[in-house]
């Protein structure tokens, strides 16, 4: 058995009622672990009892640290595991020896598909932050609180809110307001590939700039993130931009979104990208919730922390993530090609989101995996109405070791019943891939500057 207690009876109560939640203040020797046998924000620091997860050591905390230190940011970086080899591979033929270490979505791919098979490496704990974060997160163990509906976090900014979680919905609390960096611009491919391989790729330029990781920009503020994307490519869908103000307490001030269209050359209000709108040029195959795993409001769920478990994971995907590949040496028909792809033993929280009555989405339940290391989802189960498996989605992550924050590299979302998915990451081919100091201002992310943009 991989599961285990992480809460008692009082916690369990308090997840029973989560709809009204309020968290309460941690006792001093709760928070005291933090930075001790808790890694500062909140994983187990030891590893497991047979040794196949290490203890965590710090993580990769710079280029030095991961061997790379003549790397130049802006670029791909170098694979600090490059010499690792494989220690297993779960596939159709033994997949009953594995299954306990298997997501469902997982189990469900190996059935189905022949060709996937899973390439296990040996653990590595290189999720690391800055120390700023760290002593943020010690902060927030203390002040930290859900909103009363739960749609919003209260009482701090910087740090990971919750790093001892008592509910699903503050761990995905955790996920939401992770540090990726204060601000970034990556230039991104998205392929919706279809069942027999063939695909278009769009290209987009994402940039977004964090007001919650600002301590003087968010106090007394409700604004989470902006966030702009741009589509680069192809010619049918260039120049639309998607501008999104994000705020950290939805009940109180709900998303705003902005639209410029091209053909118009005009901006519109875009109050539908949210939930289960489509996702940009994603051909319908994930929703406006499912970028960068789960984002957005949580209101439609209700979130139950089922536990920790040992699982195989996506992680330190540097491979995937190198300029020595080429797009179709990653795309292949069904699913991502098997060899260029990294699985780890990890400890993740466990968390079944279960759609509220009278409330509607395209998927009824969820079930995600998150890291207790970073706090980043790394795969989603989501079912249908019918209750079936319906899509199953992945992060493959690296630890961006120059700023260092963990966070994918490529997300791919498969579609069981279609047998199509989509893969939105893909920079192998690009000149530019993630800049974490591009200089963007909040002055660039107002409508007028859309407006601007979309003249230009």
């Amino acid at each position: 058995m991989y599961f285990r207690t992480v809460i008692n009876l009082a916690a369990g109560l308090i997840i029973a009622f989560v709809s009204i939640h309020v968290s309460a203040v941690l006792p001093d020797k709760e928070v005291a672990r933090l930075g001790n046998e808790l890694t500062p924000t909140g994983a187990e620091k030891a590893g497991n009892a047979d040794g196949s997860i290490p203890a965590w050591d710090g993580g990769l905390t710079s280029p030095a640290d991961a061997g790379h230190a003549d790397f130049q940011p802006g670029g791909h970086h170098p694979d600090p595991y490059a010499d690792d080899s494989v220690i297993a591979t779960v596939d159709t033929t033994n997949l009953l020896l594995f299954r306990d270490k298997l997501t469902a979505g997982h189990q469900a791919m190996l059935e189905m598909y022949n060709s996937f098979r899973m390439n296990i490496y040996l653990t590595r704990r290189s999720a690391a932050l800055p120390r700023r974060i760290y002593e943020a997160s010690r902060r927030s163990a203390v002040e930290a609180a859900l909103s009363k509906d739960g749609n919003g976090v209260e009482g701090t900014v910087v740090g990971i809110p919750f790093p001892i979680p008592a509910s699903g919905l503050e761990v995905i609390w955790n996920h939401i307001l992770r540090y990726r960096g204060q601000s970034s611009m990556r230039y991104v491919g998205q392929a919706p590939v279809t069942r027999s391989g063939d695909y278009t790729l769009v290209k987009l330029r994402d940039t977004s700039i964090s007001f919650y990781h600002d301590e003087n920009a968010l106090r007394g503020g409700n604004m989470l993130l902006q966030f702009i994307q741009d589509i680069i490519a192809p010619p049918r869908l260039a120049g639309t931009i998607l501008l999104v103000h994000e705020t950290l307490n939805q009940s109180a001030e709900p998303r705003r979104a902005w639209i410029y269209n091209p053909g118009q050359r005009r901006v519109r209000r875009a109050p539908n990208i949210a939930f289960d709108s489509p996702g940009t040029g994603s051909d319908g195959l994930r929703t406006s919730d499912q970028l960068d795993m789960f984002n957005g409001s949580p209101e439609r769920y209700n979130w139950e922390l089922i536990g920790k478990k040992e699982i195989y994971v996506p992680y330190n995907a540097y491979r995937l993530h190198s300029n020595l590949l080429k797009y179709e040496d990653i795309l292949d028909p069904l699913h991502l090609n098997p060899d260029n792809l990294r699985y780890e033993l990890h400890r993740v929280w466990v968390v079944d989101a279960t759609l509220k009555d009278n409330i509607s989405h395209l998927y009824k339940r969820r079930t995600f995996y998150v890291d207790e290391d970073s706090w980043q989802i790394l795969h989603v189960d989501q079912y249908d109405n019918r209750d079936q498996l319906w899509r199953v989605s992945e992060a493959h992550v690296i630890n961006y070791y120059d700023v260092p924050a963990l966070w994918s590299t490529l997300e791919v979302h498969y579609d069981l019943q279609s047998g199509r998915y989509l893969a939105l990451g893909l920079n192998n081919e690009e000149s530019k891939t993630i800049d974490f100091q591009p200089g963007v201002k909040a002055e660039d992310f107002t409508v007028s500057a859309l407006r601007r943009s979309g003249r230009r």
